[in-house]
């Protein structure tokens, strides 16, 4: 006679997580049973028994509602992403006929909303079936630990060569000009590179020495090159220098809208090459693979047909 044991998974009830999830980020059940649309007391329940399935305190009472414990807080951040992926999975069942069709793509903000977004109107009309979620990511990450097929990321060739576990296509150089708003020029159409040394410089987290190289390519000393306030997006860098907060160090891409409406100008029509260029990163490791080489063709055929430097 054989005998079949059925393994059962040591998983609480997904109810029961839900309520978890919500409790942990307001710090209340009554605030967790209004997003769920449930009573306060139904709450109260799952999360008892939660604690109990656990054998783990997950709350401390006080007197002015719930705080989590050090192992609550743990298992909410572990709860929380276990259920946003579940969550995307599902969408992606529910808006597809399957999983070749989808792509979860991580990419610098401003290259995405500035440049991607624009062309995606192409992408859709030469691959109806394929659909691209966006996600925002400035640095490097582990594919295992994401859901993401691929990413648009802008660094060095170090950078990429440095990034484990993937293989990466370049897509453009990334060449940066000095944009400001008109009334830095104080009437002139351009200004000289000594003339920007003395002004006030926006500086890009992400591209620290960029003034710098800037200037030393130039000829021109700046002994205020890496001063100035720092912004981490070009977006963000770009919006000060709309505001008048000084010279803006930027992709002329990037900007274009700012410059077609006269937010911005060029302040001066020396541009640099970067150091830094955009890339395609993909891990080496592909489950998607057929729809991350359309998404890849389409992105060095559009590249290769409009643009060779950003």
């Amino acid at each position: 006679m054989y005998i079949t044991h059925i393994m059962r998974r040591k998983i609480p009830s997904l109810q029961a997580l839900a309520c978890f999830d919500a409790a942990a980020r307001h710090q209340s059940y009554t605030r967790a049973a209004q997003e769920l649309s449930l009573t306060q007391g139904a709450v109260s329940r799952q999360l008892t028994a939660l604690e109990e399935y656990l054998g783990v305190a997950l709350f401390k009472r006080t007197r002015h509602g719930v705080t989590l414990t050090n192992s609550g807080r743990d298992y909410a951040q572990q709860v929380a992403s276990r259920l946003n992926a579940l969550e995307q999975d599902t969408l992606d069942v529910m808006s597809t006929q399957g999983r070749a069709s989808v792509i979860h793509l991580a990419a610098v903000p401003t290259f995405a909303t500035r440049w991607l977004i624009p062309r995606l109107p192409q992408l859709k009309s030469q691959h109806p079936g394929l659909t691209l979620h966006i996600d925002t990511r400035t640095r490097p990450f582990m594919f295992t630990d994401s859901p993401y097929d691929c990413a648009l990321y802008a660094g060095t060739p170090e950078q990429v060569n440095q990034w484990a576990g993937t293989r990466a296509v370049k897509l453009l150089d990334e060449v940066v000009l000095p944009v400001c708003a008109p009334a830095l020029l104080n009437g002139q159409a351009t200004l000289s590179p000594q003339a920007m040394a003395g002004l006030p410089l926006l500086q890009q987290s992400t591209r620290p020495d960029a003034w710098r190289q800037w200037f030393e390519a130039q000829g021109v000393s700046a002994p205020q090159a890496l001063a100035g306030a720092r912004f981490e997006l070009f977006s963000m860098t770009a919006a000060a220098a709309v505001q008048g907060l000084g010279l803006a160090l930027v992709p002329p891409l990037l900007v274009q809208e700012e410059l077609v409406r006269g937010d911005l100008r060029v302040a001066c029509a020396h541009e640099l090459i970067s150091q830094r260029a955009y890339y395609l990163v993909r891990p080496e490791t592909d489950d998607n693979a057929a729809a991350t080489q359309l998404f890849e063709d389409w992105l060095v055929r559009t590249i290769t047909t409009q643009h060779k430097t950003l």
